[in-house]
């Protein structure tokens, strides 16, 4: 299984940056977690976005989906004519909001391209072997954290999070942890994101062997940040970039990393 980061800001992006998207892929099936602005560019330079699985949103942000507008555009306009019903995965009530954005022909249009369902925490999506699990998490209106499992790793994604119970759950036993790492110490508490040494504690408690920290402001400062998570962690600690390229299917749970 291999991850590659497709954006990996927070809120907005800085220059040569794009929001939260990520790739899955094993075995000859492609998905994408999250689509936020710019995200879909990204991964329009490795695969073909006209022919991916499932797209999966977090939570009802715009820095995690408003790139399924683009997707769509995509779909509509393939070279060999209009392709629909690629199922995306979305918290309740996201839906319905995106379609009230647009006027009726183009809510339509959006209808045509995409099969929407719902996520509903602890029901696992299967994508022939990779099996994704959303756990709900404590951040702002219906949010989930996700597992995703193949035969030959556990990645753990925690979406938006404040630290506590529910994403300790969520992210035990994991092999990689991609955590979202919002808040500069200054600004801890004022948000419902977590800090770097909290990132830094949950990784350490839930046994993963690498530690990805994802969604950072493009004003913070990323170098501190990385220092503090992997200190409390102990562990690998790296840096989540654009077309950042983590490999978890070699023997051992060893991990490779290569910029593609």
């Amino acid at each position: 299984m291999q991850l590659t980061v497709l954006g990996s800001a927070a809120s907005y992006a800085g220059a040569d940056q794009a929001c939260s998207g990520y790739l899955i892929e094993h075995d000859g099936t492609t998905i994408m977690i999250d689509c936020g602005n710019g995200s879909l560019a990204n991964a329009a330079s490795i695969t073909d976005v006209t022919s991916l699985d499932g797209v999966i949103v977090s939570h009802g942000h715009t820095d995690h989906f408003v790139d399924l507008f683009a997707l769509e555009a995509a779909l509509r306009f393939a070279p060999e004519g209009p392709m629909g019903s690629l199922p995306v995965y979305l918290p309740e009530g996201l839906w319905e909001r995106m379609c009230a954005l647009l006027p009726a022909a183009g809510a339509a249009h959006l209808a045509e391209a995409f099969e929407p369902h719902v996520l509903v925490a602890g029901d696992a999506l299967s994508f022939d072997e990779l099996t994704v699990t959303p756990h709900a998490v404590d951040h702002d209106g219906p949010s989930f954290a996700f597992v995703i499992e193949a035969p030959d790793a556990r990645l753990a994604y925690t979406g938006d999070t404040r630290d506590g119970d529910a994403i300790r759950a969520a992210v035990a036993g994991c092999d990689v942890l991609l955590a979202e790492c919002t808040l500069p110490e200054d600004y801890a508490g004022r948000g419902p994101h977590m800090t770097a040494a909290e990132v830094g504690a949950l990784a350490k408690g839930s046994g993963a062997e690498l530690l990805v920290l994802t969604h950072l402001w493009p004003t913070a400062d990323h170098d501190r940040m990385l220092r503090e998570a992997g200190n409390v962690f102990g562990g690998e600690t790296v840096l989540a970039e654009e077309l950042l390229t983590i490999d978890m299917t070699l023997p051992g749970g060893a991990n490779e990393r290569a910029d593609r």
